[in-house]
This record gives C-alpha cells, structure tokens and sequence, in this order.
C-alpha cells in the first residue's frame, strides 16, 4: 500500500509540475523556481501537490523503515525524510496566505523551510541508500540509490553555491531528480514487498 501511494504521489506532482511549465506562460521557465509557481494561476493546484508530495515522502520513508531488515533499520533517514516533508508542506501552506498577511515573514519563512526541505530530504536519501547494503533484499538497489543520491546532494550545493547554476531550470531539474529517485524507490518498496 505505501508503495503504490507513493508512485501515485510522485507521479502526481511530476504531472502537475510539468504542465504548469508550459501553462504559465508568464514566466520563464529556465529563470523561474518553482517556488515561483506557488503564487498566481496554477498556485493552488501546485500547493495542494507539494503537500501531497510531503504526505509521499513520509508515506515511502515509513513504508522502507519497515520493510527492511532490523539490522538495516535506521530512524536517521526517517526522521530526515520525515522533517524535509513538514518543511515542504510548510512552503506550500506558508505561500497560501503569508505573502498578503505578512510579506516580510512570508519571505524569511518560505526561505527557511525550502532550505530546510532540500537538506533533509537529499541528506535524508544518502543516508537510507547507505543502510540498504544492510538488507539482503535492497542491496543490490544500493549503487544506483547511493549514486543517484549523491548526485541529487551534489546538485542542490552546485545550485546553491555556484551563481551561474542558480537559475530555476537547475533547482527544477534537481526537484525531478529527487521526486523520480522517489517513484523508483516506490517501485523497489513494491517489488520487495510482494517478495517478502
């Protein structure tokens, strides 16, 4: 059950983040951050996605912790994973009414959970690849796990510290990554557990 959640959750904010590239057409999509898209037509249907995609993160990351092994158990990942989704639900809730109550702290706010969201989760995925060289049943997942999040860790710094890859195509490209690292493990959470 938490599998198949998953992969719907992933795949409904890839669809819905995808189509909102091309309906918005006031905005660039190479300059603009998705965050950008919170706001204006389309805002609410991408807020409600983005909460849906906090639901997923907990739903996958609870739906691993127990199927793996006691020995390749860890709550680490899961109380990372666990902390990136309420942050992610903070930005979205955050932008629903904050920007016209209090636009100041709306900013501070939406700053602080969307760095604390792409920490968590990406620190949070190094380190559940890592415990599935523990399992039997997962290892073989761990060198694309581990790789792929990896990369997706690099690629949030790169974004974050390098001016020329701070533009919005970059940290949208790093969102793909991370949602489609998630409806993957969401396919392995659904093929270990019909093993198992």
């Amino acid at each position: 059950m938490a599998a198949l959640a998953a992969m719907a959750g992933a795949s409904l904010f890839l669809m819905v983040g995808t189509t909102l590239q091309f309906v918005r057409t006031d905005l660039a999509w190479q300059r603009a951050t998705m965050s950008q898209y919170l706001l204006g037509p389309g805002g609410l249907l991408l807020r409600v996605a983005y909460c849906a995609l906090a639901i997923t993160i907990v739903v996958l990351a609870m739906g691993i912790y127990r199927q793996l092994s006691a020995h390749a158990r860890s709550a680490a990942p899961l109380l990372l994973l666990c902390t990136g989704a309420v942050a992610l639900a903070g930005v979205a809730i955050g932008d629903s009414w904050l920007p016209s109550v209090a636009p100041d702290f709306h900013r501070w706010f939406h700053h602080i959970c969307a760095i604390t969201a792409f920490l968590c989760v990406t620190g949070g995925m190094v380190l559940q690849a890592w415990r599935f060289r523990l399992d039997p049943a997962w290892r073989s997942r761990f060198p694309l796990a581990a790789g792929w999040s990896v990369g997706c860790q690099a690629l949030l710094w790169l974004h974050a510290l390098w001016p020329p890859a701070g533009q919005g195509w970059v940290q949208k490209l790093l969102i793909a990554l991370i949602v489609t690292a998630m409806l993957l493990a969401g396919t392995w959470l659904w093929r270990v557990a019909r093993v198992r």
